[in-house]
């Protein structure tokens, strides 16, 4: 039984590899390499260079390696740039995991987990946010994220496909090993530009809005440990492979931080001071949205380990420093 993992090269992908692998998994990485990078999947995992949505190269896969599950990573993920560029986004994520799960059903792949987004919600009535919530998602990264849950939805009633599908809430900090983190360049993630201008490698960064109705006027969020993520995807691994009914959860830890927060929890671990410059909203971001995660909790059994954000942010820090030193030495 071999788990096929798309955008393994890349943040998160390349963090789920690894718990695989300690898991003892045989694992299959398809990436293009757009985000991610060679040196993140292991020697002895198979990378294979292309295009989720190839469906030649999908079913190829599936033949010959034996996929018996499917986790779904690979994505565009920046807000704003979903904005200006709608139908790229509606192509990459949506068009093309259509074609990943029709690959899926015609290969007999019965267990799919998909990567999908607190950004459904949009603007929710009430936080922390439940899976029953009304779906109106602001921007069209969200609306790209709720097309592909409603064709696992619809797929699954079809066929006999089933899935999880893991709301992520802010994605944050690094393998505790040290063994990889977030490294791309130019990532919008927040406490990746914090961390960066702490250490110098960017000259400033930016707050955009203070003027949103939260205790401190700055953008209220959940961030999640990235091992924390990962392993909810090995609970919902074993959940599918166990006979469980397919399943939507949240990915959070039921608590939030201000943007201003997080800024100051930066400076206070890496004992630095540096510029941060107050600017207006940014399109399609929400005031606030914190995770329920009773359900996650209480179906998938699972448990994070990693909830402290100094640590978080300490361990982003240290892979920061880490990366950095790998780029002196070519």
């Amino acid at each position: 039984m071999t788990v096929l993992v798309t955008g393994g090269a890349g943040y998160i992908g390349s963090h789920m590899v690894l718990e695989l692998i300690d898991a003892g998994e045989s694992v299959v990485v398809l990436d293009n390499l757009s985000t991610g990078f060679r040196w993140a999947v292991p020697d002895e995992v198979p990378l294979v260079v292309g295009d989720f949505g190839d469906e030649a190269l999908v079913s190829k896969l599936i033949a010959e390696r034996g996929i018996s599950a499917i986790i779904h990573f690979a994505a565009k993920i920046v807000v704003p740039e979903s904005v200006s560029d709608p139908l790229g986004y509606y192509l990459n994520n949506t068009a093309k995991a259509r074609n990943l799960i029709a690959c899926a059903v015609a290969g007999g792949v019965k267990n799919f987990i998909f990567s999908s987004t607190a950004a459904v919600y949009g603007e929710p009535q009430q936080n922390p946010v439940t899976e029953s919530e009304s779906l109106k998602p602001i921007n069209p990264y969200g609306r790209s994220k709720w097309f592909v849950e409603m064709m696992l939805e619809d797929t699954a009633k079809a066929t006999d496909l089933r899935y999880v599908v893991l709301r992520y809430f802010n994605v944050a900090g690094a393998d505790p090993k040290g063994r990889t983190g977030q490294s791309t360049a130019n990532a919008t993630h927040l406490i990746k530009v914090a961390v960066q201008t702490a250490l110098g490698q960017r000259a400033g960064m930016e707050v955009f809005g203070t003027d949103y109705p939260t205790p401190d006027g700055s953008c209220l969020r959940d961030y999640i440990h990235v091992t924390d993520l990962v392993r909810a995807h090995m609970d919902a691994l074993r959940h599918l492979r166990t006979g469980g009914d397919s399943l939507t959860c949240n990915a959070g830890y039921q608590r939030g931080f201000s943007v201003l927060d997080v800024i100051k929890v930066v400076k206070d671990v890496s004992g630095r001071d540096f510029p941060v410059k107050l600017s207006g909203r940014r399109a399609g971001d929400p005031a606030a949205i914190v995770a329920s995660n009773a359900r996650i909790k209480s179906v998938l059994n699972w448990q994070p380990k990693h909830d402290d954000l100094p640590s978080i942010v300490r361990q982003a820090l240290d892979w920061e420093r880490r990366l950095h030193n790998r780029k002196l030495a070519g």
